[in-house]
């Protein structure tokens, strides 16, 4: 490369529970700059969530940490040509891109679903990941299942 790698950037902690992981969340879920407006819809999702599963013992924040386990996928298939044909060649995702993909899927299977508001639809998609359905969910099972049937290509990785 000619280039040296860009540095990464430091993210600061959300105002009200103090956490870097949600302030990514938020940037992710922001459109033209509105911070203020993703972190509106942000909370009033988490507040829709503990609403909806107060049977649950855990705080919002956690069912919403582990809905976010719960779609984060460990494998994804990269296609790579190898004389004149392309094979789909299963990878590990190193750690802040599985992150990233995670947040990333639960916040389109979010704008995707049907419902009042955007918060509404986040905590419905948070709520379904955390019981392990949904889009986000369904779509982590796709990306495992495509690396699995292409293990045999699984030699190619570069």
């Amino acid at each position: 490369m000619r280039k040296a790698k860009p540095k990464k950037r430091l993210v600061l902690p959300d105002p009200v529970y103090g956490d870097v992981k949600v302030s990514k969340f938020v940037n992710h879920l922001m459109y033209d700059g509105k911070k203020s407006i993703s972190y509106k819809i942000f909370y009033d999702a988490l507040e829709i969530v503990n609403t909806k599963m107060q049977s649950e013992e855990k705080t919002s924040l956690e069912i919403w940490k582990e809905a976010l386990q719960k779609v984060t996928p460990q494998v994804e298939v990269k296609s790579r040509r190898i004389g004149g044909a392309t094979f789909q060649v299963p990878t590990e995702i190193r750690p802040s891109r599985k992150e990233s993909v995670s947040m990333k899927n639960l916040i389109l299977f979010a704008r995707k679903r049907g419902g009042k508001t955007m918060a509404d639809k986040l905590a419905a998609e948070i709520m379904d990941a955390y019981n392990e359905q949904g889009g986000a969910f369904k779509r982590k099972e796709d990306m495992h299942r495509m690396a699995e049937a292409n293990r045999a290509f699984a030699h190619f990785r570069f």
